[in-house]
C-alpha cells in the first residue's frame, strides 16, 4: 500500500493518528458531557459544540498564515501539539465551572489550528516531486486512513473509562438518566415514576430510596467519568508529539527559494481593510437574519475570500477561484456529516434500543468487534491474490484465531446486552479504514481503463452519496415519536418538561450503522479528494493558507451544525434529515455545473 510513497508519509500518518485518537475521544463524548454536567438543552449544547467545531477548523487559517509567512511548518505543527495537550489536561480536571470548560475548549482549538492544516500542507509538499505526483490522491487516502485508525479506538476508550468509573461508584450506565436528574433537581419533573424505575435499574447497591441524593451523585460520577476520558486524549497527544519530534527529519523543509514570491500581510495594503469591510457587512446581514455567532462565522469566510482574491496575481487567480468554489460546496457536506457527534448522537442515545442480542452485540465492544475484523481480514487474505510470501498462511491463522475468539465472546453474551451511544461513532472510522483499500483499488482499476473520474467529479459524486445516507435516516425516522411531540408545555407555551422517548420509538442500531456506511463512501469520495485537490491546485506561496481555507470552509459548515440541534425539538425527525438530503443534492448539482472550470484548474 505504501510502495512508491516517500518516508515522510509514515511520519505524518502516525502523528496524525495519535492526535486524532485524542481528538475523537473527546468528540465522541463532548455533547453528552455538556448535557450531563451542566444540564444544557439540545439547542444550547449544540451551540457550544458547533462553536468549538468551528474554532477547531477556523483557526487553521491563522496557523496556515503563520507557517506560510515563516516557512517553519514543522515548528508550528509542534507548537500546536503542545497547546492541544494543555487544553486536554484542563478538560481532564473534574469539577471545572462552565466558563473554564469553554476556555479549555478554545485552547484545544488554537492548538489544532496550528497543527491540522499545516500537517496536511506538509503531506502535499511531499508529493510536489514529479515522481510522486501520480500517487498524490492515494497518499491523501492513506493519510486520511491514519485519522480514522485513531478515531476507531477513541469511542471505546471514552466509553470504557466512563463505565469503569460509574461501576467503581456503584452505578451502571444509562444515557437517558442525567437529563432526568437535572429535571428532578430543578423541580420540574412532575412524574417521578419513570425516573425511580431507571434509577433502581442502574443502582448496584439496591433500590434508590432518596432520588435527590441519587440525582446529585449520578451526575457527579457520570461527568467525572468523562473528565477521565479527556485525560486519555492528553496522553494520546504526548505520543503524537513524540512520534513527530523523533521522525520529523523525513518531512520536507519548505525553505524560501531565491526570487520566489511569498505570502506577506503587507502585500496590497488595501486588501486587508477591504476584506475586513466585506466580512463585516456579511456578518451584520447574517446576524440580522440569524444571530451574531453565525454572522461572525460567515463574515470571516467572506473576509478570507475577499482577501485571497485581491492578493492573488493574474496567473494565480484561476486556481484560487476554483478552490474557493469547492470550499463553498464542502460547507454543506460538513454541515450534514458532522451531525454524527450531535443530532446523530442524540438519535443513538434516545431513539436506538438500549439492549441488543448476542449477534448485534459483537459490534459494540472493542474485543468483540476486533475479533470480527480479524476474521474478515483473514478471509480476504485467503481469497485474494497471492501478492506476498506466506499470505495464505497468515490469512488462515487470522481466520482461525478471529473466528475462535469471536465465537467464544459470542457465547459469553446474554440474550440482552446493553450498548452505549458513544460506540456508534466508531463505525465511521472503521468503515473508512476498511473501505479505503476498496476505493483505492476501484480508482486504480478505473485509472488503468482510462475511466477514473477527475478529483472535482469525485467530490460531486461524494455529495450525491451523502444525500443517500440521509435518505436512510429519513426512512428510519418516519414512524417515530419526535422530540417536539415529547414536550410538556405550560399555559404560556413554555416547555416545562421533556418526557423520555418511549421504548416503542426505539429502533435497531442497523439504521444508524447503515447511514454511517453510506456517509463513509461519501467521505472517501469528498474529503481526502478535497485535500488532494487543494494541494494540487493551490499556488506555491498559498499552500498553508489554502489548506487553512479548506478548513475554514469546514469550520463554517461546523458552525452551521446548530441547524440540526435547533430543529431537533421543533420539527419531525424525518423532516430534520430531509434538510441535509436537499442541501447535499443542491451542492452536487452546483459542482457538476462548474466541473469543466474545476478540471481546467488542475492542468
Amino acid at each position: 500500500m505504501l510502495k512508491g510513497h516517500p518516508k515522510g508519509l509514515y511520519v505524518a500518518f502516525f502523528a496524525n493518528m495519535g492526535e486524532r485518537f485524542g481528538f475523537y475521544t473527546m468528540m465522541a463524548i463532548l455533547v453528552l458531557f455538556l448535557q450531563a454536567k451542566f444540564g444544557l438543552s439540545a439547542e444550547k449544547a449544540g451551540d457550544i459544540y458547533s462553536w468549538f467545531y468551528f474554532a477547531i477548523y477556523a483557526l487553521a487559517l491563522l496557523g496556515g498564515i503563520l507557517a506560510d509567512a515563516t516557512k517553519k511548518y514543522t515548528a508550528v505543527i509542534s507548537l500546536g501539539q503542545i497547546i492541544m495537550f494543555v487544553g486536554y489536561i484542563m478538560m481532564a480536571v473534574p469539577g471545572l465551572p462552565y466558563s473554564v470548560t469553554v476556555v479549555a475548549l478554545f485552547t484545544i482549538a488554537i492548538g489544532n489550528g496550528f497543527f491540522k492544516g499545516n500537517l496536511q500542507a506538509v503531506v502535499g509538499q511531499l508529493y510536489d516531486d514529479p515522481k510522486y505526483d501520480k500517487v498524490r490522491d492515494n497518499a491523501f487516502l492513506i493519510f486520511y486512513m491514519g485519522i480514522n485508525v485513531g478515531a476507531f479506538f477513541a469511542p471505546f476508550a471514552a466509553m470504557g473509562v466512563r463505565n469503569w468509573w460509574l461501576k467503581s461508584n456503584g452505578f451502571l450506565h444509562d444515557g437517558s438518566i442525567p437529563a432526568l436528574c437535572h429535571q428532578y433537581k430543578d423541580g420540574i419533573l412532575e412524574n417521578t415514576s419513570v425516573f425511580q424505575q431507571l434509577a433502581d435499574a442502574v443502582s448496584l447497591n439496591g433500590p434508590v430510596t432518596d432520588l435527590g441524593a441519587f440525582a446529585n451523585s449520578y451526575i457527579d460520577v457520570f461527568s467525572k467519568g468523562y473528565n477521565f476520558a479527556f485525560g486519555i486524549a492528553a496522553i494520546a497527544m504526548v505520543i503524537s508529539l513524540m512520534a513527530y519530534l523523533i521522525f520529523h527529519k523525513h518531512l520536507p523543509k519548505r525553505e524560501k527559494v531565491a526570487g520566489e514570491k511569498t505570502l506577506t500581510l503587507r502585500e496590497k495594503p488595501l486588501a486587508i481593510p477591504v476584506a475586513l469591510a466585506a466580512g463585516a457587512v456579511a456578518a451584520i446581514l447574517i446576524s440580522f437574519l440569524k444571530d451574531i455567532a453565525t454572522g461572525s462565522a460567515i463574515g470571516l469566510f467572506v473576509a478570507f475570500v475577499t482577501w485571497i482574491v485581491m492578493i492573488a496575481t493574474k496567473e494565480e487567480k484561476q486556481r484560487v477561484v476554483s478552490l474557493l468554489l469547492v470550499f463553498f460546496v464542502v460547507i454543506f457536506f460538513w454541515m450534514g456529516f458532522h451531525q454524527n457527534g450531535l443530532t446523530m448522537t442524540f438519535f443513538a442515545r434516545d431513539y436506538t434500543v438500549k439492549t441488543v442480542g448476542q449477534g448485534t452485540f459483537m459490534f459494540f465492544t472493542l474485543w468483540r468487534i476486533l475479533s470480527v475484523i480479524v476474521f474478515i481480514a483473514g478471509i480476504v487474505l485467503l481469497m485474494g491474490k497471492n501478492t506476498f510470501k506466506n499470505k495464505r498462511i497468515i490469512g488462515a491463522v487470522m481466520t482461525i484465531v478471529g473466528g475462535s475468539v469471536g465465537y467464544y465472546l459470542y457465547s459469553q453474551g446474554n440474550a440482552s446486552n446493553p450498548i452505549a451511544p458513544e460506540v456508534f461513532q466508531s463505525f465511521n472510522p472503521l468503515f473508512i479504514v476498511s473501505l479505503t483499500f476498496v476505493v483505492m483499488a476501484a480508482f486504480a482499476w478505473l485509472n488503468k481503463k482510462g475511466m477514473e473520474p477527475s478529483t472535482p467529479k469525485k467530490i460531486a459524486i461524494g455529495m450525491v452519496i451523502a444525500a443517500m445516507g440521509f435518505v436512510v435516516m429519513v426512512i428510519g425516522s418516519l414512524h417515530l415519536v419526535s422530540p417536539v411531540d415529547l414536550q410538556v408545555l405550560n399555559d404560556a407555551g413554555d416547555v416545562v418538561q421533556v418526557n423520555p422517548v418511549p421504548d416503542s420509538s426505539r429502533i435497531m442500531p442497523y439504521w444508524l450503522m447503515s447511514t454511517y456506511l453510506v456517509l463513509t463512501f461519501a467521505e472517501l469520495f469528498l474529503s481526502p479528494m478535497g485535500l488532494s485537490f487543494v494541494s494540487k491546485v493551490a499556488p506555491t506561496r498559498f499552500q498553508g493558507v489554502m489548506q487553512g481555507g479548506w478548513l475554514l470552509a469546514t469550520a463554517v459548515g461546523n458552525k452551521l451544525l446548530f441547524i440540526g440541534s435547533f430543529f431537533w425539538e421543533k420539527i419531525q425527525l424525518w423532516q430534520l434529515w430531509g434538510i441535509f438530503v436537499v442541501t447535499c443534492l443542491l451542492s452536487a448539482m452546483f459542482i457538476f455545473s462548474i466541473l469543466k472550470k474545476l478540471e481546467n484548474a488542475t492542468k
